[in-house]
């Protein structure tokens, strides 16, 4: 299958993270994405249990930075 370049806007940390980590385990961070992105679904379209237990994490009228908020006031306090 023909590969086709994706940009993507992540967070300076996360980036790093990925990058050591992907060094760490002898591949490349386009190589983990796809690999997640392919771990997605099933053969037969459909959606996997860790991408299920995900969906719906957070209610749709919560903005990530409350989320953020709500996360600091709880593992700073």
């Amino acid at each position: 299958m023909p590969k086709t370049k994706l940009t993507l806007s992540v967070d300076e940390a996360l980036i790093r993270k990925a990058k050591r980590f992907s060094a760490q385990h002898n591949t490349t961070v386009s190589q983990l994405v796809a690999r997640f992105l392919a771990s997605l679904e099933d053969s037969q379209g459909r959606v996997m249990p860790v991408v299920s237990r995900l969906t719906g994490v957070l209610a749709p009228d919560v903005s990530r930075e409350e989320y953020r908020e709500q996360l600091r006031k709880k593992y700073t306090a």
